[in-house]
């Protein structure tokens, strides 16, 4: 399908692209990683026409629609709604449909006749006559409500934007589909839903991704992108992770052997350039020389630039490190982030919150950091907690005027200093050699600038840290170094992340908000998966939450193990009869979907492949309505099992 050759893209003076030579084939689900600015994002640019290159070609063969997601999506109208929006992911659909609609009106000439048989075919074949119910079904998946569908594009915010944007694009349904990061703007439910979605694309996959969750179960080809070259390796995330070690040696041992024997024709140069009698062989040595420049051994950049994260000792706290009783936030006065919640926090405890984007997670871990104040409830950091936090914004903790030597050394004075030796050696610790220290923050990659917030979080020695979403300006071995040394730290953690095998990999115990309250999970992320439909909420808008919360405070208390199981089974009771109700619309839904379906297949058929005696206008009329009846029963379907998701604790 996609045939990379010789290619080479330069800015400037840099070679981003030099002789970049792969194929990807029809079919393929290809993984494309490296540290970032290594030139990921050229090669879908050069595939979709944006970029030219300066030397080589790529050969597309065929003509296959392309999805993509672009970065500032707008929409075409002021008034756009987003399900409008997200019904324009396929080029020309809405054009055909109303041609279509114009030809209607007088189907027994014949020309008129041929010319709306061929927009049929092609409007099915693009999948025109459901593309609404998947563009719903994947708002849905991404975090959208029904509610929301009716709303101007342009009243979303960035991040949703660009979920309306993946949504958009999925339900095309292209032939070679190019996500960059479609991780970004996404949850945790949200990057379940997308893992899932992704697993039963047909087409051909390439994914931009630092995220090994849906590196390792969407993809079995990788391609590498490093110091200017693409390496295609024949297997899946994890075949890549060992077979790079075994090449990278042979490449370090081929380096080395390399720059001996340049070494040694320097040597030479330098001593006999000047003599008359060896001018001649220091003349040929120093051609030898020029060809090894030329053609000179580049290690990988996550090699070269990887540095290094540490922790210190957490200094001692008591065994309450948080806790907080109907807590409660609004920005406004008016409109609540959310109200009612009550959990806490123990020494050595690694807690990942969970939940959808936008319930309050970021304004949790800012109250929890103490960069703002509860509107409601109580917020109380326990005895000699000392609070370090990475905040998902780094300009909010990293000055970006200052430099990295001065950001670490404010954080190493406010923390009673040192020797200088000892506080330069630890910028060495975390990477940064002399030509680093005087860059300023601001112009500093995503992995440098995680490396200085860590740094500074070393110097700081905090036993309680805070760390909102800290994977996402890092790649593949960034992660793996960030996880390394959170599994080693004895201190107290609290973080939110949409990276789930960082989450897996990190967190002892879950905590998930939902519109209904807060959850606690004593297991890891699995225990978490296995159970997040038993445990009840805690907290929360809800009319019984407000009761519980209101009651005394030993109600607050953690419920033993019969307690709680007792109250699961009357939970369950209460709820029974509305769950059996909606299973039931659910499955009469599903199954008048799915006789709808066979119907308009075979009414679609007859258009396709017309009698003599064919009602052309009464055919087309039995597809719409049968497409409507999909469509209403396909919005029945989604609010009853919206609703039954809810009642369940999903």
């Amino acid at each position: 399908m996609l045939d990379f050759k010789g290619i080479s893209v330069h800015y400037g003076h840099q070679d981003v692209l030099s002789d970049v030579t792969f194929r990807v084939n029809k079919g393929d689900r290809v993984g494309v990683v490296g540290p970032n600015g290594s030139g990921k994002s050229t090669l879908f640019k050069i595939i979709l026409g944006e970029m030219s290159t300066d030397k080589g070609e790529l050969i597309v063969e065929g003509s296959p629609r392309i999805g993509f997601t672009r970065q500032n999506p707008e929409p075409d109208t002021p008034g756009e709604t987003l399900l409008e929006y997200s019904l324009r992911g396929i080029p020309g659909l809405s054009e055909m449909e109303a041609e279509m609609r114009d030809l209607e009106g007088d189907l027994s000439d014949p020309v008129k006749m041929r010319r709306y048989g061929e927009l049929q075919t092609k409007f099915e074949h693009l999948g025109g006559y459901d593309i609404e119910t998947r563009v719903k079904v994947a708002l849905g998946g991404l975090g959208f409500t029904v509610d929301e569908f009716a709303k101007p594009f342009a009243s979303f915010s960035g991040g949703w934007r660009m979920r309306a944007e993946l949504s958009r694009v999925l339900a095309s349904r292209p032939d070679l589909l190019l996500l960059d990061e479609p991780s970004n703007y996404l949850d945790l439910p949200a990057v379940d839903w997308l893992q899932k979605f992704l697993k039963a694309y047909d087409g051909t996959l390439m994914l931009i991704s630092h995220d090994r969750y849906l590196l390792r179960t969407l993809t079995d080809i990788i391609v590498e992108v490093d110091a200017g070259t693409a390496t295609r390796y024949e297997g899946g995330l994890d075949w890549y992770m060992t077979e790079r070690e075994v090449r990278y040696q042979h490449l370090k041992a081929a380096k080395e052997n390399q720059d001996h024997h340049r070494e040694q024709l320097q040597r030479f140069v330098d001593r006999f350039r000047a003599q008359a009698t060896k001018a001649a062989q220091a003349q040929s040595r120093q051609k030898l020389i020029d060809k090894i420049d030329e053609e000179r051994i580049v290690l990988p950049k996550r090699y070269t630039n990887s540095g290094r994260l540490r922790l210190a000792e957490p200094p001692p706290s008591g065994i309450e490190m948080f806790r907080c009783e109907n807590l409660g936030f609004s920005y406004d006065g008016h409109k609540k982030v959310f109200e009612g919640l009550s959990f806490q926090i123990s020494r050595g405890d690694k807690v990942a919150l969970v939940g959808y984007n936008g319930l309050g997670k970021t304004t949790l871990m800012r109250i929890v950091a103490g960069t703002r104040a509860p509107t409601e409830g109580r917020a109380v950091l326990g005895h000699n907690v000392v609070v370090g936090y990475l905040s998902q914004e780094f300009a909010e903790t990293i000055p970006p005027d200052l430099s990295v030597y001065r950001n670490a050394k404010n954080a190493w004075d406010a923390h009673g200093g040192g020797p200088e030796k000892v506080f330069r050696n630890q910028l060495g610790a975390f990477g940064f050699d002399e030509n680093d220290v005087e860059k300023p923050a601001g112009v500093l990659s995503g992995g440098e600038k995680i490396r200085l917030a860590f740094l500074r979080l070393f110097l700081s020695a905090p036993n309680f840290l805070l760390l909102d979403e800290p994977t996402t300006h890092l790649d593949l071995d960034g992660r793996r170094l960030l996880q390394d040394a959170l599994q080693k730290y004895k201190g107290t953690i609290l973080l939110v992340s949409h990276d789930i095998d960082f989450v897996r990999a990190s967190a002892t115990s879950i905590l998930e908000i939902t519109r209904e309250g807060i959850r606690q999970f004593p297991g890891g992320y699995d225990y978490y998966c296995e159970k997040r439909d038993q445990v009840p909420s805690v907290g929360g808008r809800a009319e019984a939450a407000r009761e519980t919360a209101s009651s005394d405070a030993s109600s607050q208390q953690q419920l033993s193990k019969k307690d709680l199981r007792r109250q699961r089974a009357e939970e369950r009771a209460k709820l029974a009869p509305k769950v059996r109700e909606l299973k039931r619309r659910v499955d009469t839904a599903e199954k008048k979907i799915d006789e709808l379906q066979k119907a308009l297949d075979e009414a679609s058929a007859e258009l396709f492949n017309p009698k003599p005696d064919t009602d052309f206008a009464e055919a087309n009329r039995k597809v719409r309505t049968l497409q409507f009846e999909i469509d209403r029963y396909t919005a029945d379907w989604e609010e009853a099992a919206t609703e039954l998701e809810q009642l369940q604790g999903g």
